[in-house]
């Protein structure tokens, strides 16, 4: 859905005095919220607000064959709707970009973190592995859709447990699984969208800010003891990001990072 000149003009001019329509700093965060438990048939799942937009996760856990490159490693599969309910930006049928785009930028996130200890996922060596389906739907896009779904699946996952195995290394579903998947929670990844307009960047838009803008890039990060890396980079549309730019995402990363984690280490409790 386009924007209007007119609004695009005048957000332009807001920015370039360091204001938004609710208050916020161009780099402040949104209010952020979770839930866990929202589904009795996953073995975890969250629901994350950032703002306005609100996202569900539910990871599902099933036995499967490891891949050939990594015989003792678990599988990650990480897939999302974007149905029209969430967004008039969203149409019913195959999956646009941005229905590709989402997922794909989640699995980057996950694995290049180290978050998740896939070889812990490890079965029988060769034979059988944990294959872990996280899945994705958001309920309402009001900006930020990409950092509320990575949020959202990584609390999934910090709740989701293992089922238990019959004696014929079937899964039962009946059990409550108390083995939680193994992950290395220290490293907490979170993604990180800069958005673009004019020469103003801005972190978690309203959805009439995102559509505003004229570049976006994604960074994933996380913390390898006690140092923050940046894991994963996705950049979006046409228009470019100069050297000062990527020097101010560079600077504020750390920041907002230590920001969101300790409201987080509360919440992902």
């Amino acid at each position: 859905m386009d924007i209007s000149n007119l609004t695009r003009d005048y957000l332009h001019k807001l920015f370039k005095e360091g204001q938004r329509f609710d208050g916020r700093g161009l780099l402040d965060l949104k209010d952020v919220s979770i839930e866990y438990g929202v589904s009795n048939k996953a073995e975890g799942s969250a629901r994350v607000k950032i703002g306005k937009t609100e996202v569900i996760a539910g990871v599902k856990i099933d036995v499967g064959t490891p891949y050939p490159d990594s015989l003792d490693s678990g599988n990650l599969v990480v897939s999302g709707d974007l149905l029209p309910l969430a967004s008039p930006r969203f149409e019913m049928g195959p999956p646009g970009f941005g229905g590709i785009e989402v997922p794909r930028l989640i699995d980057r996130l996950l694995r290049e973190s180290g978050f998740i200890d896939f070889e812990g996922l490890c079965i029988k060596e060769g034979e059988k592995v944990w294959t872990l389906y996280v899945d994705v739907y958001p309920i309402n896009d009001d900006g930020a859709l990409i950092d509320a779904a990575s949020l959202a699946c990584v609390a999934a996952l910090r709740h989701a447990t293992l089922p238990e195995l019959t004696e014929d290394q079937k899964v039962n579903r009946e059990s409550k699984g108390k083995k939680k998947v193994p992950l290395n929670e220290s490293m907490l990844p979170l993604s990180f969208t800069f958005f673009k307009l004019g020469d103003s960047l801005l972190l978690h838009p309203t959805r009439e800010e995102e559509e505003a803008c004229e570049a976006k890039i994604t960074f994933g990060a996380s913390k390898w003891e006690g140092t923050l890396m940046i894991n994963s980079c996705q950049k979006g549309w046409e228009t470019t990001f100069s050297r000062a730019d990527i020097e101010t995402m560079m600077d504020t990363i750390p920041e907002k990072y230590e920001e969101l984690s300790k409201k987080l280490n509360k919440l992902l409790k």
